[in-house]
């Protein structure tokens, strides 16, 4: 029975991390859908090439950082067959290790939205690197790894450690306010913004491919979510049912606030799933629909505001989506999971404050320095001249529809008539 359990175990987080590995695509098509046609294949080759990156900077540096364990050891010790190592049976630990490795993968995948349409390629996986090899697992280790003792710190001030279930803080929150840190360093868009203070609008491409994204993220958030319990044992209906809540109700705020905007109604839908990840294993499912409807209409503010008032020209709108509305969540952990509004208690609103305050600062300190940095010495943005053509043409050599970019040549009967312009 401990064996079949064991191998339960492994299946159970095995199908989160493809889960969560599938919605990597969903970042893909919403960025793909937002940015304009001549920078979407960038878009996709930055998301699937960031997660490459990501895997190898966690397996070799960031899990270790965050965990302790590494994996520099035989296949044996790795399946729990040399029980001396330490490692879990029938290779538990490695499927782990998958899951939480598609989590440190959201981190680039959430910035490279803020930041599309106008940043180099090259620049763009050294950060990658550095933030998920450094930055981002010192944090994690923090809170989810117990290291340097913080949650027994803020259990012993504050009567209950810092609680976030499914990453509000640890993940969005991280990535988003690090996304705003390299969206202030590399500026605005050309023509975005005229020096008379007008805001020049830049639609979507695609609303069919940014729809598209938010369905698959939305689908795959039931893995991020119910699959962070991590063992059969830890499962819990009402995390499905308050991911679904908070999504509803994300939707129905941003549907009246936005004034029955796609984008927004789409990305509504996320904002109430990012914003109930922290609490969403102890609210009731009226608290998480209280808490999604509110993210959803923070994050048409918070939107507006960024783009038009503050000329922060986040394209995708990551911050007031995974930044402020992570952030958001993290505190409404603190108040709908109290059991005074009917959640399961054993959480601490000052210990919720203190957490997400901590998380965004040291998100910022990751996004200016590890960007500034690379800003100093590499660089960081496209010249006019490529962002003018587009990252697509500038970095890959083609578009996301090659056959519109080909002349007739020849008329001669036989022959195609087309060739590469």
């Amino acid at each position: 029975m401990e064996t079949t359990g064991t191998a339960m175990d492994v299946l159970f987080i095995l199908l989160g991390a493809v889960m969560v590995l599938a919605m990597h695509a969903g970042f893909a098509f919403l960025e793909v859908g937002t940015v304009r046609r001549k920078n979407q294949v960038n878009a996709l080759v930055k998301i699937l090439t960031d997660f490459a990156v990501s895997t190898c900077a966690y397996f070799f540096i960031g899990y270790t950082i965050a965990y302790g364990p590494h994996f520099l050891v035989s296949a044996k010790a790795l399946t729990g067959l040399d029980a001396a190592a330490g490692f879990a049976p029938k290779g538990y630990d490695l499927v782990k290790f998958f899951f939480l490795a598609t989590f440190a993968a959201a981190i680039p995948a959430i910035i490279s939205g803020g930041i599309a349409e106008r940043a180099k390629f090259w620049p763009q996986l050294c950060a990658t690197t550095l933030l998920v090899a450094f930055c981002y697992p010192s944090f994690e280790g923090l809170i989810w790894g117990t290291r340097l003792g913080f949650q027994d710190w803020m259990q012993s001030l504050f009567g209950q450690p810092f609680h976030d279930f499914a990453g509000s803080v640890v993940v969005h929150a991280f990535g988003g306010w690090t996304a705003l840190g390299a969206v202030v360093l590399l500026g605005a868009r050309q023509g975005r913004y005229r020096k008379n203070g007008q805001v020049m609008g830049i639609p979507p491409s695609n609303i069919p491919f940014l729809a598209l994204g938010a369905w698959i993220l939305s689908v795959g958030w039931f893995g991020f979510n119910v699959m962070s319990a991590q063992k059969m044992d830890g499962i819990s209906g009402l995390v499905a049912m308050n991911s679904l809540m908070a999504m509803v109700g994300g939707i129905l705020s941003s549907l009246f606030v936005s004034r029955n905007d796609p984008g927004f109604i789409h990305n509504g839908a996320l904002a109430g799933l990012v914003a109930v990840c922290a609490g969403s294993d102890v609210m009731h499912p009226i608290g998480a629909l209280a808490t999604g409807a509110i993210a959803g209409a923070l994050f048409v503010w918070a939107f507006n505001k960024c783009q038009n008032d503050w000329k922060i020209d986040d394209v995708l709108g990551v911050w007031p989506l995974h930044g402020f509305c992570g952030a958001f969540g993290g505190i409404a952990c603190g108040v709908f999971g109290q059991e005074a509004l009917g959640g399961l208690g054993g959480v601490s609103l000052i210990s919720q404050l203190v957490g997400t305050v901590l998380g965004v600062a040291f998100a910022m300190a990751s996004g200016f320095g590890v960007y500034g940095l690379l800003k100093a010495t590499l660089s960081l943005r496209l010249d006019p001249e490529q962002e003018f053509r587009g990252a697509d043409l500038s970095i890959h050599h083609i578009g996301a529809y090659p056959e519109e970019e080909v002349v007739a040549y020849d008329d001669s009967p036989g022959f195609s008539g087309m060739a590469a312009e």
